[in-house]
């Protein structure tokens, strides 16, 4: 999206078309993610619809399954072709950008596709927040102790930026609402953080993530350091250490890997399966082909070890967006392209309502103020001024009321309780959909 809206503005009038594919109109800003989740943040601020930014580009939702670039062809399954029985139809196209993103990395964990849950979409964050107020509800009726145990236990797999800000802002949450309970206190819940490394949120500096580790540890959060999942089958989280825990809710949010589109197109992938590309952002040995974000590997410029790549994170993506835009135009009007070079904006990270960490031109803040900063971060970085200014808005009027604590977890099925009265089949028994 950043690409095409930098190409929108500075091509010149009739000098190229910008076709989009995507399948999903909208771009979601993925570090606001624990806030939808823990309702400081509606839904629908956390995206950017794509038809309004990108007014002077062409649109076409639909996903690309393969690309042929020796014939400078992309197949593209479109919703009418899915509804027509038909295959993908063929995008023929001059250059080539590659932004597919990734997908949630996984390990042949028995029971994880059955029980795991993701947390890398705005569906999945809305989801799990819906769960996690269904299981204080299960917990509260119900008058089975194992029952109530499992449902007051919240496994999280993976201690990065999206394990640790999820967990924290979901405790948060939960805890809040647990005081609109006759029967539940915030001590009756089970907050477990597994990890394989040796400390949690890798990305900020080590003394950080010490002081991260102990907050929660303070807030009650079991945390498991060089620890893992071996199993999750018949809803028991099974750690490497020996542990059995009983639980329905096990988050999955061990990193990320390159989109499986990748393997199917003719270009070179490194042994991680991204796009081998310059610095420049092109494919190697490979004309009219870019790639970007979390799918290429691109050598970092500024890294101090030889042969290292970027990592697959926002803050080099967003960079790399507007230096591949750039280098597109100057492929196009003959102009030297440039290399590039990743210049660090910080890094924050947020533990729940008005706690984080950050660490900003050398700065280390915790506490209050880091959480402060957390949200002029990345307030500064979503897109568009609209989004801007109703995401400050939602915050300015969150901080004089309450938070809401409604599950909505109906909207995922909105159509199961019309078939059910269509079909005449009974209500369903309170557990049965859970």
């Amino acid at each position: 999206m950043y690409t095409a809206l930098r190409l929108q503005r500075k091509l010149k009038d009739g000098e190229a078309e910008v076709v989009l594919v995507t399948p999903d109109p909208y771009l979601t800003y993925q570090p606001f993610l624990p806030e939808a989740a823990a309702g400081s943040l509606s839904p629908r601020h956390v995206v950017v619809p794509l038809r309004r930014v990108l007014t002077g580009c062409r649109l076409l939702l639909g996903e690309v399954v393969s690309v042929d670039h020796a014939t400078r062809t992309a197949y593209v399954e479109t919703p009418a072709t899915e509804d027509e029985g038909g295959g993908a139809t063929e995008l023929a196209y001059d250059e080539i950008v590659l932004a597919p993103g990734s997908v949630s990395r996984t390990l042949p964990v028995p029971g994880l596709a059955e029980h795991g849950i993701g947390f890398t979409t705005v569906e999945e964050a809305i989801g799990l927040r819906n769960h996690v107020l269904e299981q204080l509800d299960i917990a509260s009726s119900t008058r089975d102790p194992a029952l109530r145990d499992a449902a007051l236990t919240f496994v999280f797999v993976g201690a990065g930026y999206a394990g640790v800000e999820a967990l924290a802002e979901l405790e948060d949450m939960a805890g809040y609402a647990s005081r609109h309970y006759h029967n539940l206190e915030r001590d009756d819940m089970r907050w477990v953080l597994v990890e394989a490394g040796a400390r949690i949120l890798p990305e900020v500096a080590p003394e950080l993530g010490t002081y991260a580790l102990r907050a929660l540890r303070r807030r009650g959060v079991d945390v498991r350091l060089g620890t893992r999942l071996s199993s999750c089958e018949q809803r028991v989280a099974a750690l490497d250490d020996g542990t059995r825990l009983p639980t329905r809710t096990l988050v999955w949010t061990t990193g990320v890997r390159p989109h499986p589109l990748l393997a199917a197109c003719d270009l070179p992938t490194d042994d991680h399966g991204r796009l081998v590309c310059t610095p420049r952002l092109d494919v190697v040995d490979t004309p009219h082909a870019w790639g970007a974000g979390n799918a290429a590997a691109v050598p970092d410029l500024t890294a101090p070890e030889e042969d290292r790549t970027c990592a697959p994170n926002a803050a080099h993506a967003l960079q790399q967006a507007r230096v591949l835009a750039d280098n597109l135009l100057a492929s196009l009007r003959g102009t030297p392209a440039r290399d590039y070079r990743h210049r660090p904006s910080g890094s924050v990270a947020t533990l729940g309502l008005h706690k984080g960490v950050a660490q900003i031109r050398g700065r280390k803040l915790t506490g209050y103020p880091a959480w402060f900063l957390h949200r002029l971060h990345h307030l500064g970085r979503v897109p568009t001024a609209n989004r801007k200014a109703r995401v400050l808005a939602e915050w300015t009027v969150s901080a004089f009321f309450t938070r809401e604590i409604v599950s909505l977890g109906s909207l995922e099925h909105p159509r199961a309780e019309f078939e059910r009265a269509a079909g005449g089949e009974p209500p369903p028994h309170p557990e049965g959909s859970f």
